[in-house]
This record gives structure tokens, C-alpha cells and sequence, in this order.
């Protein structure tokens, strides 16, 4: 099954965050959170990633406003999306992840992370809080396919 995980990533300023779905697209694991160094180091490890992991698509966290239009922070992100998706030869895809890094903290308080752990976990937690609800929306697209499939085959073409 080749091709089929699903890479996510929640880039912040100073680390970024990584979880891959399994082969059946059905749940996102936390991978790694790795420190920032360079635009052309951060896209050679997302790469590395890519290749080591049997990716077919890669979806970036997008920070929108409350308001849900883009603010600076999501501006640069999707610059950071053009050049990514330059270098990588499988889709990169947005994906709306407001709030996901205060839902990873408050998941990870409630498990009784220490503070020090939490600063390690965070990104890596919230990108796959990321990928899960990008996983399930793929889920229900599906499951809208089929029963609208299934509708169809019961009342026959052209009725």
C-alpha cells in the first residue's frame, strides 16, 4: 500500500510537528516534533519523511483567524506551502488547524504531562489532532459517496 499515509504537519516559528496516518487512513499517530533550522533543512527532513514513511499526501496545518480569514501567520505558511510543494512529489493540501496546539495542551495537562514534556509533545499532539480531523472528513466524504451511490442504484437510472 505505498503512497497511501497521510503526512501532517503543524508548523510553528520554532518547531514542527509531525503525525502520519496508518495505511487504511483511519488514525493519525504522533511522529516527532523537530526543531527549525533552515526553509531548505525543514523541507529536506519533510522530505526524508516522505520517502521513509510511504507518503502520498501531505497536509499542512493552516492557522486562520477566529474569524476564519487568512492573518500573517497563515500568510506565511502558505508560502512555506508553494516551496514545499515545489520539492515534493506528492500533493500538499491545507487544512483549517485553529485551535489544534490549545486542544494538544489541554489533552496533554489532563493526562498529567509535566510542563517539560508537554514543550516536546505539544506540536506533535496537535498535528495529529490535525490529521485526525483531516482523516475524518475524508471518512464521512466517503461515506456521503456511497449513500449517495447507494440511492441511486435503488431507484434505478434516469428516475
Amino acid at each position: 500500500m505505498a503512497g497511501t499515509r497521510i503526512l501532517a504537519l503543524d508548523h510553528g516559528t520554532k518547531r514542527i510537528g509531525v503525525a502520519v496516518s496508518d495505511e487504511l487512513r483511519w488514525i493519525a499517530q504522533p511522529l516527532e516534533t523537530f526543531e527549525r533550522r533552515s526553509l531548505d533543512a525543514d523541507i529536506a527532513h519533510i522530505q526524508h519523511l516522505v520517502r521513509t514513511y510511504e507518503v502520498g499526501t501531505v497536509v499542512m496545518g493552516v492557522p486562520l483567524r477566529l474569524d476564519g480569514k487568512v492573518g500573517t501567520a497563515a500568510q506565511a505558511i502558505n508560502r512555506f506551502v508553494e516551496r514545499l510543494a515545489q520539492a515534493l512529489d506528492v500533493p500538499v493540501v491545507t487544512w483549517d488547524e485553529r485551535l489544534t496546539t490549545r486542544s494538544a495542551e489541554q489533552l496533554l495537562v489532563a493526562a498529567d504531562v509535566s510542563r517539560k514534556k508537554r514543550k516536546g509533545a505539544v506540536d506533535r499532539v496537535a498535528a495529529a489532532l490535525l490529521l485526525q480531523s483531516y482523516l475524518e472528513n475524508l471518512a464521512s466524504a466517503v461515506r456521503g459517496d456511497e449513500a449517495g451511490r447507494g440511492e441511486e442504484a435503488a431507484d434505478g437510472p434516469g428516475r
